[in-house]
């Protein structure tokens, strides 16, 4: 679902065809959630049927689906559930995606206006076949809710557009209150596990996210778990620390199926806890590091711990 180079005919990568095709390993305790069963987690996945939505909550397996859709709370996931890139992590479906629906803005403002949502986190798949990379959908969702929902602040997770020139003014321009953009790993591994993404474009995309926009709050996460060593996410912090970005989220990778990338390690919490101390002591206003931590895991809440942060500090 996110970041950089090649066109879709670049979609077979050498590395795909290269995954152990082990079992997942089995979880620590930490790590288990409880199924979803609760009626409002019905209710929320019924309204997301009835507007043709997509989210990125089902789509990439999250954990947390169970405690976030029984609060009501969804990411939605837009242009489409079919990606143009093949991260060896993500289990969205890699091809040759559809036409965007254009009632698509209209029906998310209507499910954040009925989810009574007060924060809201939009993501999508890649889209390098658009001209924009999907720049300017973005803006028009976020428009939509907007104008619907005006005292609902938006937080938005997008790819790098592939560089496209303006695309990410476009979707600055459209005021968000977060910019989201995921790392997802060290630059190390960037070749086995996201083969289509460039480390430093990501980088510099968050940094310039800023510089349009001082108001924003920038934000950018990782996984760990796949390999690399404590020195390399140390590295990461820095880096994002250098491009001005507020908040920082850690999580556990989790492997969705034999064919991705295997878990090369659980990290226990006692790591994550020294992990969240390293980042607040580099200069982060937000950190968010526990095993089951991802992108809008709470993100409602955080925003309101941002905001007073922020307000504090001036």
């Amino acid at each position: 679902m996110a970041n950089s180079n090649h066109s879709v005919r670049a979609l077979r990568h050498p590395e795909k065809q290269n995954r152990l095709d082990n079992p997942p390993c089995r979880k620590p305790p930490w790590i288990r959630v409880k199924a979803p069963n609760s009626p409002v987690y019905f209710e929320t996945r019924n309204l997301m049927r009835s507007l043709n939505l997509t989210t990125v909550c089902e789509e990439a397996a999250c954990p947390n689906i169970g405690e976030c859709w029984g609060k009501r709370h969804a990411t939605m996931m837009i242009m489409g559930d079919t990606c143009t890139r093949a991260c060896a992590f993500c289990n969205v479906k890699t091809g040759l995606p559809k036409r965007l629906d254009p009632m698509e803005p209209e029906n998310v403002a209507k499910a954040v206006q009925a989810l009574g949502l007060r924060h809201v986190v939009i993501t999508s798949v890649d889209r390098d076949d658009l001209p924009d990379g999907g720049a300017g959908h973005f803006a028009q969702v976020i428009g939509r809710i907007r104008a619907l929902t005006p005292e609902t602040t938006i937080e938005v997770l997008t790819p790098d557009f592939l560089g496209k020139a303006g695309a990410l003014g476009v979707v600055v321009a459209a005021r968000p209150d977060v910019f989201n953009h995921n790392l997802e790993t060290v630059p190390g591994l960037y070749p086995q596990v996201r083969p289509g993404a460039r480390y430093f474009n990501s980088l510099q995309l968050l940094a310039k996210a800023k510089e349009l926009d001082g108001t924003l709050f920038t934000k950018s996460g990782i996984m760990v778990g796949l390999g690399e060593d404590r020195q390399a996410v140390h590295q990461v912090m820095d880096d994002l620390r250098a491009a001005d970005v507020d908040f920082l989220t850690i999580g556990q990778y989790l492997q969705p199926t034999p064919k991705h990338h295997a878990v090369a390690d659980f990290i226990t919490p006692k790591q994550f806890a020294a992990y969240e101390q390293a980042a607040r002591g580099k200069g982060f206003l937000l950190v968010a590091a526990t095993p089951l931590t991802r992108s809008s895991y709470h993100a409602d809440s955080d925003f309101v711990e941002l905001r007073h942060r922020r307000q504090s500090k001036a």
